[in-house]
């Protein structure tokens, strides 16, 4: 019998042999029902493998994200099946899932395109397919096998990626008259594939390697239920009308100027008076959490990134080197903050009661970026950091690691971020190379930021392979109100750029030891940040946050004085508005002012300067009715205080 340990902690004792599908069949008919994959000592296996030793195991629904990953890697099977029926000849690439759904990289051959008036046939396939309920066989199989396969079957991308695995690694998966090169794992069986859409259509190169032959990228997502299809439809459309593309447009946050280069955004008057405003609320908690402000340049000279390794990371990749009169000096647009602030740390003898020190900086940092991968205010090539790094102890990391969670969850909690999850991301124990440091200070780092985020209490999964180059971080990732996935905030452990940089401070038996840096960023960078605020709140910010909380909108020409004087009075109460004194009728205004989305649209005409009161309107909801200032005024302070 073997001893299988479920996610609640309890124990059952099944015999060997017995699978995921048994397993979840013992537990409740319902959950065997609607499991799709398994996890056995954190793999992610197929429902029908059998346990073959003492584990830990967890069974995989639609409502896990693996669940979800296994489904949509098991519909692009699916879909490579339904094209190569409806192209005879098609080769296949590769067909993973992504973050929604999944797709395939196919060579079509010459004088063959699929455009999306191809895709209703081809969903059409996939789902007459489905309703096979064709089972997903595993089969392990030899690579000379492998190669006999697939060159009869003349796929020449599947050869060349049999050519980088070893014998004895090799696995093809068979659904209905379709196998593929494939590790898996799968779901059961195609019964449960009840919806699909193809969503898109685009040139990927072989590889992602430009000098490889184009292929054909074919989006798809697929669902148990056709309502799900439905409601993901609707949040597409609602996310549409959310992008902050669009809506920094027409609120005149921001823009982009080609004369000014891509990838840098010109703030306008109304997105300056929002990041300030965003500033101005992390200034405030960080001066009470003990940060020291600074400031340093945008360039540093090359010598500053070849200590601290970014030279070597990052400086193929980036903006070349600033040439100046004097041979052979050269500089670098900054594209950290922390080589800067390691300097200033040097720049007097520090003691161990001097520590933790915490530098904060909104520095603004240059990357560049592929040309197509930018997008919007998410992706730019010039972005400011909430950058802030903390000097100290061995001892202190953990204490200062938990203060700097709690300094996230507040920005989180007060913007409107409730759904997260904390992300330790860890170094690739396979593939070394991609890091700096020794082996002992990575260990060190990596327990201090699992024993701080249990002792805080946080949700977290762990990822192997995501570390920064010089260290584990913690990275918290958001879900926004459309139940989408955003990396905003992170906090890292350094044992590195100490050494790198010689910083040291004076411990109680007089020897020189080594401080711990740490790295944290709740916003992550301003302009992603404010990105994805947008599109969470679709453009009604805060009330303490939004750059106008009011607009006065005078009916005639007859009350721009009163309407002036309404303003003024609610500017000397430091509440923040404008006048609407434009020759145009009150409907025009008032829909205008919705349109910009305005808390607070305050109509003025005969009886309200009659009377001193203001007719209130909130964007939203509608008439308020009539009120005099003092009530008005209170009426928001009060909100305001509320949320922050």
């Amino acid at each position: 019998m073997l001893n299988i340990t479920l996610p609640d902690g309890s124990v059952r004792q099944v015999e060997s042999g017995s699978t995921g599908h048994s397993l979840a069949s013992s537990i409740s008919e319902g959950l065997a029902r609607n499991a799709l994959a398994v996890r056995v000592n954190g793999e992610v296996r197929d429902l029908h493998r059998p346990f073959t030793d003492d584990a830990t195991v967890e069974i995989l629904t639609w409502n896990d994200e693996s669940g979800k990953s296994t489904y949509w890697h098991s519909s692009a099977h699916l879909m490579a099946e339904a094209l190569e029926v409806l192209y005879p000849g098609v080769k296949l690439a590769i067909g993973p899932a992504i973050e929604n759904g999944f797709y395939y990289d196919v060579d079509l051959g010459e004088g063959r395109s699929i455009s999306s008036e191809d895709f209703p046939e081809i969903e059409k396939k996939m789902l007459e397919l489905a309703k096979n309920k064709s089972r997903y066989e595993r089969k392990d199989v030899s690579k000379a096998d492998a190669i006999a396969y697939f060159t009869e079957k003349q796929d020449p991308y599947k050869l060349e990626l049999i050519e980088g695995l070893e014998d004895g690694q090799i696995t093809f998966y068979t659904q209905g008259g379709f196998t593929d090169l494939c590790r898996g794992p799968h779901i059961p069986d195609t019964s449960t594939i009840k919806a699909a859409k193809l969503m898109n259509v685009a040139g990927a190169y072989w590889r992602g390697d430009e000098k490889n032959k184009q292929l054909t990228r074919l989006y798809g997502i697929t669902f148990p239920k056709a309502k799900d299809l439905t409601e993901y439809l609707e949040r597409l459309e609602e996310a549409k009308r959310r992008d902050h593309r669009k809506l920094g447009k027409e609120l005149k946050l921001f823009a982009f100027s080609e004369k000014v280069g891509a990838g840098l955004p010109l703030w306008l008057p109304k997105g300056t008076a929002l990041r300030e405003r965003l500033e101005q609320f992390l200034r405030k908690a960080q001066v009470k959490a003990g940060y020291q402000p600074v400031v340093t340049p945008h360039i540093g000279s090359k010598e500053l990134y070849v200590t601290s390794g970014h030279y070597e990371k990052y400086g193929a990749d980036s903006f070349q080197p600033i040439k100046t009169p004097n041979p052979g000096e050269e500089f670098f647009l900054k594209p950290m903050n922390c080589p800067h602030h390691c300097e200033i740390y040097k720049t007097e003898p520090r003691s161990y009661r001097d520590l933790p020190v915490r530098y904060a900086e909104f520095g603004t940092v240059y990357r560049y970026e592929q040309s197509g991968e930018l997008h919007g205010l998410t992706r730019v090539r010039g972005f400011t950091q909430d950058d802030a790094h903390i000097f100290c102890r061995p001892d202190q990391v953990k204490e200062e690691f938990k203060k700097v969670i709690d300094l996230v969850l507040y920005v989180f909690k007060n913007l409107g971020f409730e759904d997260y999850t904390a992300q330790i991301s860890l170094r690739d124990p396979e593939n070394k190379t991609k890091y700096i440091g020794s082996d002992e200070n990575w260990a060190l780092a990596e327990s201090a930021i699992q024993e701080a985020a249990a002792e805080k209490g946080l949700p977290t999964v762990t990822e192997l392979g995501e570390a920064a180059f010089y260290g584990p971080k913690l990275d918290f990732m958001v879900r926004d109100a459309l139940g989408r996935r955003w990396q905003l905030g992170t906090i890292q452990v350094d044992y590195n750029l100490p050494e790198r940089f010689d910083l040291e401070y004076v411990a109680p038996d007089n020897t020189k030891q080594r401080p711990v840096m740490l790295h944290r960023a709740p916003f992550g960078s301003l302009e992603r940040f404010v990105a994805v605020l947008i599109e969470h709140c679709a453009g009604n910010f805060p009330l303490w946050l939004t750059p106008e909380q009011f607009i006065v909108l005078p009916i005639s020409d007859k009350y721009i004085d009163y309407a002036n004087e309404v303003k003024a009075q609610l500017e000397q109460r430091e509440l923040r508005g404008t006048v609407d004194a434009r020759d145009e009728r009150i409907g025009r205004k008032i829909r205008d002012a919705e349109m910009g989305k305005i808390p607070y649209l305050l109509v003025v005409g005969e009886k309200e300067a009659q009377d001193d009161i203001i007719s209130v309107r909130k964007h939203g909801e509608g008439d308020l009715g009539s009120m005099p200032l003092d009530a008005f005024v209170k009426s928001v302070q009060s909100q305001i205080v509320e949320a922050y």
